[in-house]
Formats: C-alpha cells, sequence, structure tokens
C-alpha cells in the first residue's frame, strides 16, 4: 500500500514540474544579456542590432539568462529588447514558449 501511495506522490510532483509557467521579464540577446533588462530604446535598438547580427534572442528574468528553445524563437522577434509576459515551460535554462505578450500598462 505505501508503494502506491509513494508511486501516485512521485506522479503528481512530475506532472507539477511539467506544468506550464508565466513571467515577467525582458528580451535580450545572447552576447549582452542583462545589459539590456532595463527595455530603453537604446537597449531594444542594441538588442535588434544584435539578433540581426546573429546572436540568439535569450530572456531576462529575475537577475537569470535564460535561453529560448529553437522552435519558440520566432514567437519573441516582434519583442526584441521589450519587456514582456512569457506564458511556457522551463527544462533547464532553456524556456519553450506558448505565448509572449506585453504586459499591460
Amino acid at each position: 500500500m505505501k508503494k502506491i501511495g509513494m508511486i501516485a506522490m512521485t506522479a503528481s510532483l512530475f506532472a507539477m514540474s511539467a506544468m506550464a509557467e508565466k513571467w515577467s521579464g525582458t528580451i535580450s540577446d545572447a552576447k549582452c544579456g542583462m545589459a539590456h533588462a532595463d527595455a530603453s530604446e537604446k537597449s531594444m535598438k542594441c538588442v535588434q542590432g544584435c539578433v540581426k547580427g546573429g546572436q540568439a534572442p535569450v530572456f531576462v528574468v529575475d537577475g537569470k539568462v535564460l535561453k529560448i528553445s529553437d522552435d519558440s524563437k520566432a514567437k519573441v522577434m516582434d519583442h526584441l529588447g521589450h519587456k514582456v509576459e512569457i506564458d511556457g515551460k522551463l527544462e533547464g535554462d532553456v524556456v519553450t514558449v506558448k505565448s509572449v505578450k506585453m504586459p499591460k500598462a
């Protein structure tokens, strides 16, 4: 009986970790990372230039720079340098983006 309870608890914890999460942060680039977390006009231009030059977009949140999964990069391209809200899944240091939007003022 105890084994069944432990299996159910383990499965429940695994399911919780696989659920989508929401974060507020800034889309930056792999070269500059946290330097553009302020989302200023100057930062936006730099991020756009760096990504156009081949740097990968990244998500800066809670003082961390997270990679954006390859299949999610197209979803953030209209938000380079902006503060955004992302709904997605985090695995290690890689975010898979389900949706991205500008925060409401």
